[in-house]
């Protein structure tokens, strides 16, 4: 992952995937320039899905402990797996 997709912000790499989308989704662009926008798009999915993963992991940390001074864990939930339910 470069430096510069590591400091955009979450929301900064989801809109920008976003805006590639769009302009992949037009189909008017040269070839070169596609396959150009689509490694870009791969690598801010991934990136994004790396603060995804770090961001539940710290949720899992945050949970607290419990009367005897343990630490309290459960698997953090999506909204499609509440939804499951």
């Amino acid at each position: 992952m470069s430096d510069e997709k590591k400091d955009l912000s979450f929301e900064d790499a989801v809109k920008r995937l976003s805006e590639i989308v769009q302009r992949l989704e037009r189909g008017d662009l040269p070839l070169e320039e596609s396959l150009r926008l689509f490694e870009e798009g791969v690598g801010l999915s991934r990136t994004s899905q790396d603060k995804l993963d770090s961001a539940q992991k710290k949720v899992e940390e945050l949970l607290g402990v419990d009367r005897d001074g343990k630490p309290t864990s459960r698997s953090f939930e999506t909204r499609g797996e509440r939804d499951d339910r």
